[in-house]
């Protein structure tokens, strides 16, 4: 039982849903609960004591540096990692779902077979299973006979995320679930799950990302959690607010450890008059500064500049065509300079070429038509030229230099010292490769690209799995390089805080904007839908096979469509005339979580019954692309 809003009290049967009551709140209730969680892996403990509770309804944002268990907090919830001590309460009958951060490299098969193996186990009714997928494929923009093994990264995501919805989870998990997309597919998945009707508790360093999601951020630091409920901004604010407290304290509790240290040493005749009860504390506070945990540090780097200064004009490219060896063509017409100085961010969804863009822009790929003239002294750093060269057999300080020393800003600096500002202790800058985490590796890249002197940056997705504090500080240090930088990102706020201008792949060629992402939106041309779809071109196939048919099942839908559409119809009519009447939430308080839910579903259930019915219009038509 739970005793809702306004003294009316409702049965719960707990899927994780929320009640609705009869002035439209909702009584949220716990999804799951963790209680005084303790792990540790043998090291400093990931957690300790720490206490965790997300309610139906919330999109909670879990953050942190790497490595301090954000992940294995997701993988507790699921079950896969047990706790040294502490309990994982989660709500009976509650559905869990998640999203991996990683696509698998073995999925494969028919869309429709994939995410239909994600229904609950408790449907028996194959049809019924079957609408369920083709519902939940239809609206993620999906093709149900297209094989998975042969889409993009992102469309693999999509489908992942259809595998996880389909059996309705009230818990959503997500992993970094903007790494990789493109700008496009990230706002898509903003817009997709900001419907969700269930809890969503995720993983992200996408500062944009969590700013349009976030209804609660939680902060793992140092095995301990806090909760900052409202939005990204209020959660920065409070938080720094609370580490200025913290320094506060620990700066006093460090003064009185030194003054006690001191009282202790004295000569004899402090002993002759020593206080027991002070040597007592002495002790508890030399085991508190033992138990507390050190600061890790803050990510301290800079950019080796090159001090031989570049020409003006640093790369033209004059009427630059490409096309791959099968004749399809990549770009053509492309016309852009870049001055010393400049930083220029590259945009457009998955595989239109900015990679290519890039390496044409640097001589490593010859245009099939124009030309590419580079300045003179050039020194460029590639952060995606190291991803392949770091030697998983070294160590971290071995893949740095093989000596002893590195040469910044001309002068030789300590290997481990130099590592030291990217966050690695000694232990670690002494460990083989293979033991990194993703944002280590990355943080480890960054450490060697700036050992290179250079007066020219290229990233290609640089911001991949770093944290929050190793992002904010690469972008301080970009933007007061003077020599010239290029970034391809899909990291929004990135893009704000580093370019000056941008370089945008849009309906087949490349246009030039100034600013930042927020900039090139202010700025490019607003087209209508039909305009859209009129612009875009048609997939080509394998085999340039005519577009296809309805099969035997979906023209039998597509008949029984519109006697579903009726039902659902009238039994939403009859419902909303119920819940109108003043009278039913006296007489039948019973039935209000009931009724509501079920308009909840009735409206969901239309709306995926339309979307699926235009679709299979549209095929049966030949308009279908």
């Amino acid at each position: 039982m739970y005793v809702g809003l306004q003294g009316i009290t409702v049965n719960h049967p707990c899927r994780g849903r929320f009640v609705r009551l009869a002035d439209n709140k909702k009584l949220f209730m716990a999804l799951v609960t963790i209680k005084n969680a303790w792990l540790s892996f043998g090291g400093y403990p990931l957690f300790e004591d720490t206490e965790f509770q997300i309610d139906a309804g919330e999109r909670v944002c879990l953050v942190g540096r790497n490595g301090v268990g954000k992940s294995t907090l997701l993988r507790v919830i699921r079950g896969d990692v047990a706790l040294e001590k502490g309990d994982v309460i989660r709500q009976p009958q509650a559905r869990i779902a998640d999203l991996p951060q990683d696509v698998p490299n073995d999925i494969q098969g028919r869309c429709l077979d994939v995410v239909k193996s994600g229904t609950d186990t408790d449907i028996h009714d194959d049809h019924e299973a079957t609408y369920r997928a083709q519902s939940v494929i239809t609206q993620l923009g999906l093709d149900e006979s297209a094989l998975v093994q042969e889409m993009s990264g992102g469309q693999k995501r999509r489908v992942l995320l259809a595998k996880a919805i389909v059996s309705e989870p009230d818990l959503l998990l997500l992993d970094e679930p903007s790494n990789h997309l493109d700008i496009e597919s990230i706002g898509w998945l903003e817009n997709f799950l900001c419907r969700f009707e269930g809890a969503i508790l995720f993983v992200s360093h996408d500062r944009y990302f969590i700013k349009k999601m976030a209804t609660r951020i939680v902060d793992l630091d140092a095995g301990r959690m806090t909760s900052w409920p409202g939005n990204y901004e209020l959660y920065l604010a409070r938080k720094a607010e609370l580490l200025e407290v913290e320094k506060a304290q620990n700066e006093k509790f460090d003064k009185k450890l030194a003054e006690e240290e001191v009282w202790i040493r004295q000569g004899i005749k402090a002993r002759r008059t020593r206080n027991e009860g002070r040597v007592r504390n002495l002790i508890k506070l030399r085991e508190l500064a033992r138990q507390r945990r050190r600061d890790l540090g803050k990510t301290d780097f800079s950019i080796n500049e090159q001090t031989q200064r570049a020409s003006k004009r640093i790369i033209e490219l004059k009427n630059v065509a490409y096309q791959w060896a099968s004749g399809e063509r990549l770009m053509e017409g492309v016309n852009c300079t870049v001055y010393r100085g400049d930083k220029i961010g590259i945009i457009g969804n998955n595989g239109c070429g900015k990679t290519t863009l890039v390496r044409l822009m640097l001589g490593e790929l010859a245009p099939t038509e124009g030309e590419v003239t580079q300045g003179d002294n050039l020194s460029i750093a590639y952060l995606d030229q190291l991803r392949d060269t770091l030697d998983e057999n070294k160590t971290v300080a071995e893949n740095i230099s093989d000596t002893d020393n590195v040469l910044i800003g001309g002068k030789p600096k300590h290997v481990i010292s130099y590592l030291r500002d990217f966050l690695f202790t000694a232990d670690r800058a002494r460990s083989p490769i293979w033991v990194l985490s993703g944002g280590e590796r990355n943080r480890l890249l960054l450490a060697k690209l700036f050992t290179n002197p250079a007066n020219v940056l290229v990233f290609d997705e640089p911001t991949n799995d770093l944290d929050t504090e190793t992002l904010e500080l690469l972008e301080e240090r970009v933007a007061a390089f003077d020599g010239t930088v290029l970034v391809v990102s899909h990291d929004r706020a990135f893009l704000n805080n580093t370019v000056s201008g941008t370089l945008v792949f849009e309906d087949g060629t490349i246009r030039d904007y100034a600013g930042g992402y927020d900039d090139w939106l202010a700025q490019r041309p607003i087209r209508e839908p039909n305009e859209r779809k009129a612009d875009r071109k048609p997939k080509k196939t394998k085999t340039g096979a005519a577009k296809r048919k309805l099969t035997y099942n979906e023209n039998r839908e597509l008949n029984e469509l519109p006697q579903r559409i009726e039902t659902l119809e009238s039994e939403q009519r009859k419902l909303t005339e119920k819940m109108q009447d003043p009278t039913f939430f006296i007489d039948n308080a019973g039935e209000v979580k009931t009724v509501s839910a079920r308009l909840d579903n009735i409206e969901s259930e239309l709306m995926a019954v339309l979307e699926r019915w235009e679709l299979l219009e549209s095929i049966r038509e030949g308009t279908h692309q």
